[in-house]
């Protein structure tokens, strides 16, 4: 039995842990793919490229069903609910990795470019530290974006304070993309600070 829940709901979204059997490879490597819609302009602040074949879209599913297995992270397949504008379709994902020493789970996510704007990261992340704090005990949750990333910025910037938490600082060379070494932004979250917003 996993540590993780396998499926959370939202208002809006119904989000499905990545175990092996959730999402077929051919499936998620469509929109994964070199040349796949605004592909390059939802990877342009990623720490991955594009696939350039199937069998890289099979290996990222089975290291995410590893890590699901072992306690290490998780990793939730995106979908919007009944009512939303493109209900049901793959929107994205959004998970988070656990470093159980120093007790903080490190969010992350991607949308797809037709499910920008509408608010569901925030709405992924606070049910995401909702299974930090309240199902794994952890003590803090820490997420980050590149310097340049404004969209990102602003979307953390939000959620975060609405959870209680705060902005750190700038991490120099603390992420490696692409194209080499990037400072980011760091945001935290600890879990009283979130009581303290409930």
């Amino acid at each position: 039995m996993s540590l993780f829940p396998a499926e959370l709901e939202t208002d809006r979204l119904h989000l499905r842990a990545l175990t092996g059997e959730t999402l077929d490879p051919l499936d998620l490597y469509e929109h994964v793919r070199e040349g796949a819609p605004s592909i390059d302009r939802v990877t342009e602040f990623l720490t991955w490229d594009p696939h350039r074949h199937p069998n890289e879209t099979r290996e990222f599913l089975d290291a995410c069903a590893e890590q699901f297995a072992t306690g290490e992270g998780v990793q939730y397949a995106l979908y919007p609910r009944a009512g939303e504008d493109g209900a049901g379709e793959f929107a994205g994902l959004g998970g988070f990795g656990v470093d159980w020493d120093r007790s903080v789970a490190t969010l992350g996510t991607w949308l797809r470019q037709p499910f920008w704007g509408r608010g569901y990261s925030g709405e992924r992340a606070h049910a995401l530290m909702g299974v930090a704090f309240e199902r794994l005990d952890l003590e803090c949750v820490a997420v980050t974006c590149a310097v340049g990333n404004e969209n990102s910025y602003r979307a953390i910037s939000e959620y975060v304070e609405r959870a209680g938490g705060r902005e750190e600082g700038v991490l120099r060379n603390h992420e490696r993309y692409p194209d080499g070494p990037a400072d980011v932004y760091r945001f935290t979250v600890t879990a009283e600070e979130r009581e303290g917003e409930a």
